[in-house]
Protein backbone atom coordinates (compact mmCIF):
# COMPACT_ATOMS: atom_id res chain seq x y z
CA UNK A 1 0.00 0.00 0.00
CA UNK A 2 1.14 3.59 -0.91
CA UNK A 3 2.08 5.90 2.13
CA UNK A 4 0.92 8.67 -0.13
CA UNK A 5 -1.81 8.66 -3.02
CA UNK A 6 -1.84 10.77 -6.03
CA UNK A 7 -5.11 11.92 -8.01
CA UNK A 8 -5.63 14.42 -10.95
CA UNK A 9 -8.72 14.62 -12.67
CA UNK A 10 -10.27 18.51 -14.05
CA UNK A 11 -7.43 20.73 -13.52
CA UNK A 12 -6.74 19.37 -9.58
CA UNK A 13 -4.39 17.13 -8.49
CA UNK A 14 -5.78 15.49 -4.46
CA UNK A 15 -2.53 14.31 -2.48
CA UNK A 16 -4.28 11.66 0.13
CA UNK A 17 -1.93 10.61 3.25
CA UNK A 18 -2.70 7.27 3.52
CA UNK A 19 -1.02 5.18 6.33
CA UNK A 20 -4.46 5.64 8.82
CA UNK A 21 -3.15 2.62 10.56
CA UNK A 22 -0.37 5.28 12.06
CA UNK A 23 -2.82 8.21 11.79
CA UNK A 24 -0.61 9.57 8.61
CA UNK A 25 2.53 10.30 10.56
CA UNK A 26 4.95 12.40 8.48
CA UNK A 27 8.45 11.79 9.74
CA UNK A 28 9.95 8.91 7.94
CA UNK A 29 11.68 9.67 4.85
CA UNK A 30 10.19 7.10 2.27
CA UNK A 31 6.57 9.10 3.10
CA UNK A 32 8.40 12.30 3.10
CA UNK A 33 9.85 11.35 -0.54
CA UNK A 34 6.63 10.28 -1.60
CA UNK A 35 4.56 13.22 -0.96
CA UNK A 36 7.39 15.55 -1.98
CA UNK A 37 7.80 13.36 -5.52
CA UNK A 38 3.80 14.11 -5.57
CA UNK A 39 4.05 17.61 -5.48
CA UNK A 40 6.91 17.45 -8.19
CA UNK A 41 4.85 15.71 -10.25
CA UNK A 42 1.98 18.32 -9.73
CA UNK A 43 4.23 21.47 -10.34
CA UNK A 44 5.57 19.73 -13.44
CA UNK A 45 2.44 19.00 -14.75
CA UNK A 46 0.93 22.58 -16.61
CA UNK A 47 -2.74 21.35 -16.87
CA UNK A 48 -2.82 21.24 -13.00
CA UNK A 49 -4.15 24.53 -11.41
CA UNK A 50 -5.54 23.63 -7.68
CA UNK A 51 -3.75 20.57 -5.32
CA UNK A 52 -5.61 19.26 -2.39
CA UNK A 53 -4.37 17.52 0.51
CA UNK A 54 -5.93 15.48 2.83
CA UNK A 55 -5.54 12.25 5.56
CA UNK A 56 -7.03 8.70 4.77
CA UNK A 57 -8.95 7.31 7.98
CA UNK A 58 -9.81 9.74 11.01
CA UNK A 59 -6.53 11.67 11.18
CA UNK A 60 -4.95 14.01 8.70
CA UNK A 61 -1.66 13.80 10.03
CA UNK A 62 -0.05 12.85 13.49
CA UNK A 63 3.30 14.39 12.80
CA UNK A 64 6.14 12.80 13.77
CA UNK A 65 5.90 9.07 15.02
CA UNK A 66 6.47 8.45 18.56
CA UNK A 67 7.68 5.29 18.77
CA UNK A 68 10.15 6.06 16.48
CA UNK A 69 10.93 8.81 18.83
CA UNK A 70 11.19 6.85 22.31
CA UNK A 71 13.06 3.87 20.46
CA UNK A 72 15.41 6.75 18.96
CA UNK A 73 14.62 5.46 14.87
CA UNK A 74 14.50 6.92 11.74
CA UNK A 75 15.07 10.22 11.45
CA UNK A 76 15.12 10.15 15.02
CA UNK A 77 18.56 8.19 15.15
CA UNK A 78 22.15 8.62 16.22
CA UNK A 79 23.99 11.53 18.41
CA UNK A 80 22.86 15.69 18.19
CA UNK A 81 24.47 16.39 15.04
CA UNK A 82 23.12 13.37 13.22
CA UNK A 83 19.46 14.08 14.47
CA UNK A 84 20.30 18.11 13.32
CA UNK A 85 21.42 17.07 9.62
CA UNK A 86 18.02 14.42 9.90
CA UNK A 87 15.55 17.18 10.38
CA UNK A 88 17.20 19.20 7.34
CA UNK A 89 16.85 15.60 4.84
CA UNK A 90 13.91 14.66 6.42
CA UNK A 91 10.97 16.74 7.38
CA UNK A 92 11.59 20.13 7.38
CA UNK A 93 11.60 19.37 3.57
CA UNK A 94 7.74 19.32 3.61
CA UNK A 95 7.04 23.10 4.51
CA UNK A 96 9.89 24.16 1.86
CA UNK A 97 8.26 22.07 -0.76
CA UNK A 98 4.89 23.47 0.13
CA UNK A 99 6.18 27.04 0.73
CA UNK A 100 7.82 26.63 -3.12
CA UNK A 101 5.28 24.99 -5.05
CA UNK A 102 3.25 27.63 -7.28
CA UNK A 103 0.03 26.38 -7.74
CA UNK A 104 -2.75 27.36 -4.63
CA UNK A 105 -3.02 24.40 -1.89
CA UNK A 106 -6.30 23.44 0.14
CA UNK A 107 -5.92 21.32 2.89
CA UNK A 108 -8.82 19.37 3.69
CA UNK A 109 -8.51 18.35 7.03
CA UNK A 110 -10.45 15.28 8.43
CA UNK A 111 -9.50 14.80 11.36
CA UNK A 112 -6.31 15.81 13.97
CA UNK A 113 -3.84 17.44 12.77
CA UNK A 114 -0.81 17.18 15.02
CA UNK A 115 2.99 18.35 15.58
CA UNK A 116 4.05 18.26 11.85
CA UNK A 117 0.38 17.71 11.23
CA UNK A 118 -0.90 20.77 12.30
CA UNK A 119 2.10 22.99 10.38
CA UNK A 120 1.69 21.13 7.26
CA UNK A 121 -1.92 22.02 7.05
CA UNK A 122 -0.83 25.96 8.21
CA UNK A 123 1.53 25.67 4.84
CA UNK A 124 -1.09 25.45 2.78
CA UNK A 125 -2.66 28.22 0.98
CA UNK A 126 -5.93 27.25 2.32
CA UNK A 127 -7.86 25.01 5.12
CA UNK A 128 -11.45 23.75 5.00
CA UNK A 129 -11.82 21.25 8.34
CA UNK A 130 -14.54 18.65 9.49
CA UNK A 131 -15.72 19.03 12.78
CA UNK A 132 -14.13 16.17 13.75
CA UNK A 133 -10.64 17.95 12.95
CA UNK A 134 -8.53 19.58 15.78
CA UNK A 135 -5.23 21.18 15.86
CA UNK A 136 -2.17 21.04 17.95
CA UNK A 137 1.10 22.61 18.06
CA UNK A 138 2.37 19.67 20.68
CA UNK A 139 5.59 19.39 20.25
CA UNK A 140 6.42 20.92 23.22
CA UNK A 141 4.38 17.74 25.16
CA UNK A 142 6.85 15.63 24.12
CA UNK A 143 9.89 18.20 25.17
CA UNK A 144 10.64 19.22 21.94
CA UNK A 145 10.30 22.87 19.79
CA UNK A 146 8.26 22.85 16.37
CA UNK A 147 11.28 21.40 14.19
CA UNK A 148 9.15 21.82 11.16
CA UNK A 149 9.01 25.41 11.11
CA UNK A 150 5.76 25.84 13.24
CA UNK A 151 7.29 28.75 14.98
CA UNK A 152 7.35 30.73 11.94
CA UNK A 153 3.87 29.53 9.64
CA UNK A 154 1.93 29.19 13.17
CA UNK A 155 2.01 33.02 13.97
CA UNK A 156 1.49 34.32 10.45
CA UNK A 157 -1.40 32.03 10.53
CA UNK A 158 -3.26 32.10 13.87
CA UNK A 159 -1.34 35.57 15.20
CA UNK A 160 1.33 35.20 17.50
CA UNK A 161 -0.75 35.42 20.74
CA UNK A 162 -2.68 32.82 19.58
CA UNK A 163 0.07 30.54 18.14
CA UNK A 164 1.91 31.34 21.50
CA UNK A 165 -0.61 29.79 23.42
CA UNK A 166 -0.83 27.11 21.34
CA UNK A 167 3.17 25.87 20.88
CA UNK A 168 3.50 26.94 24.84
CA UNK A 169 0.33 24.80 26.36
CA UNK A 170 0.54 22.19 23.76
CA UNK A 171 -2.67 21.45 23.70
CA UNK A 172 -5.66 20.79 21.03
CA UNK A 173 -8.01 23.10 19.80
CA UNK A 174 -11.68 22.29 18.06
CA UNK A 175 -12.08 23.22 14.41
CA UNK A 176 -14.64 25.34 15.28
CA UNK A 177 -11.71 27.21 17.62
CA UNK A 178 -9.40 26.67 14.61
CA UNK A 179 -12.44 28.83 12.45
CA UNK A 180 -13.22 30.82 14.93
CA UNK A 181 -9.51 32.11 15.50
CA UNK A 182 -9.51 32.73 11.57
CA UNK A 183 -6.93 29.87 10.81
CA UNK A 184 -10.11 28.24 8.55
CA UNK A 185 -11.57 29.24 5.48
CA UNK A 186 -14.60 27.03 6.33
CA UNK A 187 -15.24 24.59 9.16
CA UNK A 188 -17.89 21.79 7.83
CA UNK A 189 -19.56 18.80 8.26
CA UNK A 190 -17.44 15.74 7.86
CA UNK A 191 -19.64 14.12 4.60
CA UNK A 192 -19.05 17.27 3.19
CA UNK A 193 -15.23 17.68 3.63
CA UNK A 194 -14.46 16.50 0.26
CA UNK A 195 -16.81 17.85 -2.02
CA UNK A 196 -16.65 21.48 -0.33
CA UNK A 197 -12.71 21.25 -0.98
CA UNK A 198 -13.12 20.35 -4.55
CA UNK A 199 -15.81 22.85 -5.24
CA UNK A 200 -13.55 25.70 -3.65
CA UNK A 201 -10.60 23.82 -5.94
CA UNK A 202 -12.78 24.27 -8.94
CA UNK A 203 -13.92 27.30 -8.09
CA UNK A 204 -9.51 28.11 -8.34
CA UNK A 205 -9.15 26.39 -11.11
CA UNK A 206 -11.53 28.17 -13.78
CA UNK A 207 -8.74 30.85 -14.12
CA UNK A 208 -6.29 30.89 -16.50
CA UNK A 209 -3.10 28.93 -14.94
CA UNK A 210 -0.59 31.15 -15.56
CA UNK A 211 -1.94 34.26 -13.47
CA UNK A 212 -2.78 31.54 -10.81
CA UNK A 213 1.10 30.68 -10.64
CA UNK A 214 2.01 34.28 -10.76
CA UNK A 215 -0.48 35.06 -8.21
CA UNK A 216 0.53 32.42 -5.99
CA UNK A 217 4.82 33.69 -6.17
CA UNK A 218 3.85 37.28 -5.71
CA UNK A 219 1.38 36.34 -2.78
CA UNK A 220 4.50 34.49 -1.15
CA UNK A 221 6.75 36.84 -1.80
CA UNK A 222 4.33 39.93 0.10
CA UNK A 223 5.42 38.45 3.52
CA UNK A 224 8.53 39.34 3.20
CA UNK A 225 9.10 41.76 0.45
CA UNK A 226 8.73 45.62 1.40
CA UNK A 227 6.47 47.26 -0.41
CA UNK A 228 8.37 49.22 -3.24
CA UNK A 229 9.94 46.18 -4.09
CA UNK A 230 6.91 43.74 -4.21
CA UNK A 231 5.14 47.02 -6.25
CA UNK A 232 8.18 46.30 -9.04
CA UNK A 233 7.93 42.38 -8.83
CA UNK A 234 4.23 43.08 -10.17
CA UNK A 235 4.90 45.61 -12.68
CA UNK A 236 7.29 42.77 -14.45
CA UNK A 237 4.96 40.04 -13.80
CA UNK A 238 2.16 41.72 -15.05
CA UNK A 239 4.03 42.60 -17.94
CA UNK A 240 4.87 39.43 -19.32
CA UNK A 241 0.85 37.89 -18.33
CA UNK A 242 -0.25 41.02 -20.60
CA UNK A 243 1.78 38.85 -23.24
CA UNK A 244 -0.39 36.05 -23.00
CA UNK A 245 -3.45 34.20 -24.81
CA UNK A 246 -4.94 33.57 -21.64
CA UNK A 247 -5.61 37.43 -20.46
CA UNK A 248 -7.03 38.03 -24.12
CA UNK A 249 -9.14 35.43 -23.70
CA UNK A 250 -10.39 36.12 -20.50
CA UNK A 251 -10.87 39.71 -21.61
CA UNK A 252 -12.70 38.70 -24.64
CA UNK A 253 -14.82 36.26 -22.58
CA UNK A 254 -15.96 38.85 -20.70
CA UNK A 255 -17.01 41.32 -22.90
CA UNK A 256 -18.32 38.60 -24.86
CA UNK A 257 -20.41 37.37 -21.78
CA UNK A 258 -18.95 33.62 -22.07
CA UNK A 259 -17.39 31.22 -20.71
CA UNK A 260 -13.53 31.50 -20.74
CA UNK A 261 -11.43 28.69 -22.41
CA UNK A 262 -7.86 29.17 -20.96
CA UNK A 263 -4.60 26.88 -22.72
CA UNK A 264 -1.74 28.13 -20.20
CA UNK A 265 -0.57 30.08 -23.16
Amino acid sequence: MSAILLDKQQHIATITLNQPELRNSISEIEVVDAFLNALTSIEKDQDIRCVIITGAGSAFSSGGNIKHMLNKEGMFEGEANDIRENYAKVIQRIPVALHNINIPTIAAVNGPAVGAGCDLAMYCDMRIASTKASFAESFIKVGLIPGDGGAWILPRIAGYGRAAEMAFTGEAISAQQAFEWGMLNKLVEPDTLITEAMALAKRIAVNPPQALRATKQLMRAGTTLPLDTLLQTSAAIQASLHQTQDHIEAVSALIERRAANFKGK
